[in-house]
């Protein structure tokens, strides 16, 4: 409990093992919000605009990895209430976290800080993180954090939401990519997680992360980002910043519609910073295949080859936290055979 940034780092130094390399801090440097992400309006994704709006969310999948949505169908109201109680639960004195907190792997819903590599990383990450699952919502809610008192009343009603809204993207893709009806459906996006971020203010904001570079290991994220500045992409040998609108979701591309797009779709590297002025919370639906899922490029799309493997999704996350989210490795190690110089030259086949 005691490791938590949240219940220490006010009015504190950074401390040295928070402060990352300098080929890996953010620095000093102002990073530009960037205006050429797609901002979707999903109110025009029925009727005879409906091509159009799918031809934007597959040009921004594939440039960018990431796109923002309004009008998207959850209520204001809803994602403000959200947002105040997951900022309810961080408030929440010590002795109603140490409830949650957790160094167990195996407990489903956990309040953890830095990340699950936490004993094994070499620099800690400026964050503390609630996360759970959420589907099948009548078995996971009972685990859920009994405080605050709205917290399962209101957060089930966003799951919920944020599931329906996943799915509809998820068809908007399978359509522009040419796949059939509901090829997401079912095992592919069983599974739905929570993160909660919380970045308290941070005393040297150049030094340090909120969360390092990565890509998600999921088929599709969502994110409630709230008002804060502090999502960053790199795209084109750059970071540029991605900015809060009002009542917008972020959604980026996992690894897996990367790799079931043979990819023609990109999942797009991210990172958080963080800022010395006021807290950030931030809220990520994560939805993922069921660990059984078999996982492989739609036959569609491969072409002449198939540029990965088939593998179980269990396999690829096991990987993906053994290498500590290094993108380039782990979508190499479910790469399939390749002819290199006339020779076939087989990728390491998961851990």
């Amino acid at each position: 409990m005691e490791k938590l940034v949240s219940s220490w780092s006010k009015n504190k130094p950074l401390p040295e093992s928070y402060i990352f390399p300098p080929e890996t801090r953010p620095g000093n440097l102002i990073v530009p919000t960037c205006k050429t992400i797609p901002v979707i309006d999903l109110c025009n994704a029925e009727g005879r605009n409906r091509t159009d709006i799918v031809q934007q969310i597959l040009k921004a999948s594939q440039e960018y990895g990431f796109f923002q949505v309004v009008n998207h169908g959850i209520s204001e109201n809803l994602m403000n209430e959200s947002m105040d109680v997951f900022n309810e639960l961080f408030e929440m004195p010590d002795e109603d976290k140490v409830i949650l907190y957790s160094e167990d792997p195996k407990k489903s819903c956990r309040l953890l800080t830095s990340s699950l590599n936490y004993d094994r990383e070499k620099v800690h990450q400026w964050r503390d993180n609630l996360r759970h699952p959420c589907h099948p919502l009548q078995d996971c809610i009972k685990h859920w954090p009994q405080k605050p008192i709205r917290y399962r009343e209101v957060v089930a009603a966003l799951s919920i939401e944020a599931k329906k809204l996943g799915l509809r993207i998820l068809e908007l893709v399978s359509e522009g990519l040419g796949l059939e009806s509901g090829y997401f459906g079912d095992k592919l996006s069983e599974a739905l997680h929570l993160f909660v971020n919380h970045y308290p203010p941070c005393p040297d904001p150049s030094l340090t992360l909120g969360i390092t570079k990565h890509c998600d290991p999921n088929l599709l994220t969502i994110l409630h980002q709230g008002d804060v500045h502090g999502l960053q992409i790199f795209n084109n040998e750059e970071w540029i910043g991605v900015e809060p609108l009002p009542n917008a979701f972020v959604v980026n591309i996992g690894n897996q519609l990367q790799i079931i797009s043979n990819n023609k779709l990109k999942s797009g590297e991210h990172r958080v910073v963080t800022n010395s002025r006021v807290a950030r919370t931030t809220a990520a639906f994560f939805i993922a295949p069921s660990e059984d899922s078999i996982i492989e490029p739609a036959i569609s799309l491969v072409g002449e080859a198939s540029v990965y493997r088939a593998f179980e999704y269990k396999d690829f996350v096991l990987d993906y936290l053994s290498h500590m989210g290094n993108n380039e490795v782990v979508l190499g190690r479910f790469e399939s055979q390749s002819l290199n110089n006339g020779k076939r030259t087989t990728h390491p086949k998961g851990p």
